[in-house]
C-alpha cells in the first residue's frame, strides 16, 4: 500500500485554511493508518499460518514420521503417541515366563549317540541295553534346491491297427520346459509380500537354490497370480458392499512418474485396493463400492465421501492430532479440553462394551453437554466474524480467512454426530486406523521401488496385495494362500463373518 504523507507546506496550508482543512487532512491520515493496520494484521496471520505449517510433524498432523527429518544439533524427535501413558512399566511384566523353544512331537530325524565304552573302567558297553535317553532337539533348515521332474508321455503303436498313440501329460504341463507352481509361489511371495525388487529376487533364487530365474519370469508369475486371485477379489468387493462398517482412505502413489491415487476399502477381515488417476468422486464411482453401500463409512473427512448416501463416521485420531497442533501453536485451552473429552468417551465406551451395547442415556447427555460447552468456549476466542467494509470504501470485503482453530471448531460443530458416532454405536471404531494400516504396506512397496512403471502393474499389485492382506486377516498362511491360488483354489473369505 502506498502511504501518502503530507509535506510541511501541505500541513501549513491546511493550518492557514482553518479547522475544517486540518480535520480533513487528519481524517485522510487516519484512514491510511486503519488500512495499514488491517494489512499488518493480515500479514501477521499469514506469518503465523506459515510458522504453523513449518511446525507440523507426525505428532500434530497426518504427516508420516519419516517426513519429520532431522534438525541441526538435535536428535530426531520420537513420534508422540496419542494414547495416554499406561500404568505398567515397559518390557516383560512380573510373572511373565517369556518365550522359549519348546520340544516338538514332530521329529523328522533321530540320531542316537551310543556309549560304547565305560569312561571310568574302559569296559565295553556295546552289548548293554540303554536304560534311558537324554534328548536334545536341533531346529534347522535343510539345504533346499530346485527339483526337476521329467514328464515322459509314452508313444506306442497298436500292433492290431497300426495307429500311434501317446500318453497324456498332466493339465499344467504344457511346454517342453517350464516352472512349476512352487517356483511361481516363491517368486510372488517375495515380491508381493516382502516387496523384494525383481533383480534381488532373481539373486535370492541364485544364492539359495543355485538357479537364477529371470526378471521376466517373476513378472509373468505376478500376472498369472493376478488372474488366479480374480474370484477372491470379486468376492472381497461384494462382501465389503454388505458390511456394516467399512474403512476408507486414499494416498498418493507414483505411477509413470505421475501422481496417482491408491484407494483402500477395508474391514478387520477384508481389504480391497484400487489404483486410479483421480482422488475424488470419479475414482470412487469407478471402484463401485460406495454407490449402493447402506452401512457406515469411516474416513478422515475427505469431502467426496459425503457425496454418497450412507452413514458416516469421522476419524478421531485425526482430530486428536489437530487438537494437539492447535494447543501447541495457538495456546488455546479448549483444544486440550476437547482432546481429553474424546479420550474420556473412548475409555467409557471400551469399559462398557463388555457389559452392555450402549452407554446409559444420562452419560450420553452429559458427554454431549460437555462437548458443546467446549465448542462454545472455543468459538468465544475464535469468532466467525462476517465480512466488513474497509473504512471510507463502499466495497465490502470477501469472507474473512478462517484460522486453523476456527476451521476445526466449525467441523466439530457441523459434524458432531459423525465425530461422536463411536459413542452412539459400539460397532463404529474411534478412529480410521484400520484403513491407514492397510495403506501403509503399499506405501512401503513404493518406498522400496520408487514408483510403478506401468498403471497395469500398479493395479495388479493392488489386487494381489488385497488378496494377501485378506488372507492374513483371516489367519490364513500367506504362502499357502498364494500356492493354492496357483493351483486353481484361491482363498475366498467366508461371508458369514462380515
Amino acid at each position: 500500500m502506498q502511504i501518502s504523507v503530507p509535506t510541511r507546506d501541505e500541513i501549513h496550508a491546511a493550518y492557514i485554511q482553518g479547522e475544517e482543512a486540518v480535520v480533513s487532512l487528519v481524517g485522510k491520515l487516519g484512514q491510511q493508518v486503519v488500512a495499514l493496520a488491517e494489512i499488518v494484521s493480515q500479514q501477521s496471520e499469514a506469518i503465523k499460518e506459515l510458522q504453523g505449517r513449518l511446525s507440523k510433524d507426525s505428532r500434530t498432523s497426518s504427516k508420516p514420521p519419516s517426513s519429520d527429518g532431522y534438525k541441526k544439533g538435535k536428535r530426531k524427535p520420537r513420534t508422540e503417541s496419542l494414547r495416554p501413558k499406561g500404568e505398567k512399566a515397559n518390557g516383560g511384566q512380573p510373572g511373565h515366563e517369556g518365550h522359549r523353544l519348546d520340544f516338538s512331537d514332530q521329529v523328522d530325524h533321530t540320531e542316537t549317540h551310543e556309549v560304547s565304552r565305560c569312561p571310568h573302567c574302559q569296559h565295553s558297553l556295546k552289548e548293554v541295553e540303554a536304560g534311558g535317553y537324554e534328548e536334545r532337539q536341533v531346529f534347522d533348515i535343510p539345504a533346499i534346491r530346485i527339483e526337476i521332474t521329467a514328464h515322459r508321455a509314452e508313444i506306442k503303436v497298436c500292433p492290431r491297427c497300426g495307429q500311434e498313440s501317446q500318453g497324456v501329460f498332466p493339465s499344467g504341463v504344457t511346454q517342453s520346459t517350464q516352472y512349476g507352481s512352487g517356483v511361481k509361489t516363491w517368486a510372488s511371495y517375495l515380491t508381493h509380500q516382502h516387496f523384494i525388487p525383481l533383480e534381488r529376487t532373481t539373486q535370492l533364487f541364485a544364492d539359495l537354490l543355485g538357479h537364477r530365474i529371470s526378471e521376466a519370469m517373476v513378472l509373468k508369475a505376478g500376472a498369472s497370480l493376478d488372474r488366479h486371485v480374480a474370484p477372491s477379489t470379486a468376492a472381497i468387493k461384494e462382501q465389503l458392499k454388505s458390511s456394516e462398517v467399512i474403512h476408507l482412505d486414499e494416498s498418493g502413489l507414483r505411477v509413470l512418474e505421475k501422481l496417482h491415487w491408491l484407494h483402500v476399502t477395508s474391514t478387520d477381515q477384508l481389504t480391497h485396493y484400487e489404483v486410479h488417476g483421480k482422488r475424488g468422486q470419479g475414482a470412487m464411482d469407478a471402484i463401485g463400492i460406495l454407490e449402493d453401500f447402506p452401512g457406515r463409512a469411516v474416513h478422515d473427512h475427505w469431502k467426496p465421501y459425503f457425496q454418497y448416501d450412507c452413514d458416516h463416521a469421522l476419524c478421531n485420531a485425526h482430530h486428536l492430532r489437530e487438537l494437539s497442533y492447535i494447543e501447541k501453536q495457538y495456546q488455546q485451552p479448549w483444544a486440550c479440553q476437547m482432546a481429553q473429552l474424546l479420550r474420556s468417551i473412548k475409555k467409557a465406551v471400551d469399559e462398557t462394551k463388555a457389559l452392555a451395547d450402549t452407554l446409559p442415556a444420562s452419560q450420553l447427555k452429559a458427554f454431549e453437554r460437555k462437548y458443546e460447552a467446549i465448542l462454545a468456549a472455543g468459538f468465544a476466542v475464535n469468532p466467525d466474524l462476517p465480512p466488513t467494509p474497509l473504512p471510507g470504501s463502499p466495497k465490502k470485503r470477501g469472507r474473512r480467512k478462517r484460522t486453523p482453530p476456527l476451521n476445526l471448531l466449525i467441523r466439530l460443530r457441523d459434524f458432531q454426530p459423525q465425530v461422536l458416532a463411536f459413542m452412539y454405536d459400539f460397532r463404529v471404531p474411534f478412529d480410521n486406523n484400520q484403513a491407514e494400516r492397510d495403506v501403509r504396506m503399499v506405501k512401503v512397496q513404493q518406498k522400496v521401488s520408487g514408483c510403478f512403471r506401468t498403471l497395469e502393474g500398479a493395479q495388479r499389485f493392488g489386487r494381489i496385495r488385497g488378496y494377501i492382506s485378506t488372507a492374513r486377516k483371516n489367519a490364513k498362511n500367506v504362502f499357502d494362500a498364494i500356492r493354492e491360488a496357483f493351483d486353481g483354489k484361491p482363498f475366498i473369505p467366508s461371508t458369514e463373518a462380515h
